[in-house]
């Protein structure tokens, strides 16, 4: 008898746990938590853009859609890119509003999942859009621009330091001149680690040729110094 009545209680407690699991599942708490390897490298900032939610990106074509994680606290935010940047995936305002730590412009420790599949966005594909699209380069009248080695707009990142810039595409010390065909200005500064974007200024470097009240420098080129 005492030995039926074990086994009884042990059926009992692993239905009350296959129950808490089902539960749990279906409250979503088993898809808060990153699943796989991140599908970008490197550090993950954002642009002024306003709007709801979005982000752009070098990697992936509009309308797929992303879910960032920012690892220091756990914070989590779905976004459909919304057109071609400089990075594997830079969020726009609100997005980073959802994930970043107060005071904190990078998210150093990150995880970016791809989530579903495409989600058809307005004018896409459309021939008269490409002049509306970020990083689009026009070049001023009269003098066509150099080729660019990266593709996109350019952003920054907060740091105390002289004018420099990461990248994902050119080794630390590779040297870099870029301009903002908006103004002509031009900042030249040296590569000294890797992000997740080809080329993401630090604030001294942009502050040299941001236009006033502007964190993104759409139309660029960007060449490599011999």
């Amino acid at each position: 008898m005492k030995l039926q009545r074990k086994h009884v209680l042990a059926a009992g407690v692993a239905v009350v746990a296959t129950a808490a699991v089902a539960v749990g599942t279906g409250l979503g708490f088993a898809d808060s938590a990153p699943t796989g390897q991140s599908v970008c490298p490197g550090s993950i900032t954002f642009s002024a853009e306003g709007g709801a939610p979005a982000a752009t990106s070098n990697q992936f074509p509009v309308g797929t859609r992303l879910r960032v994680t920012n690892l220091d606290n756990n914070k989590a935010a779905e976004v459909t890119v919304v057109g071609p940047s400089g990075s594997c995936v830079l969020l726009n305002s609100a997005a980073m509003e959802l994930v970043r730590e107060p005071g904190k412009n990078v998210i150093r420790r990150n995880v970016v999942e791809r989530v579903g599949g495409a989600v058809a966005q307005p004018g896409a594909g459309r021939p008269d859009a490409v002049g509306d699209r970020p990083g689009s380069v026009s070049p001023p009248a009269g003098r066509p621009a150099p080729r660019s080695a990266c593709q996109g707009a350019i952003t920054f990142f907060d740091e105390a330091a002289g004018p420099a810039a990461t990248s994902n595409q050119f080794p630390a010390g590779t040297r870099l001149r870029v301009t903002n065909l908006d103004n002509n200005k031009a900042t030249t500064v040296t590569v000294t680690g890797p992000s997740g974007s080809c080329v993401l200024l630090n604030s001294a470097a942009m502050e040299q040729i941001r236009e006033p009240g502007k964190n993104l420098v759409r139309n660029n080129t960007v060449e490599v110094l011999r």
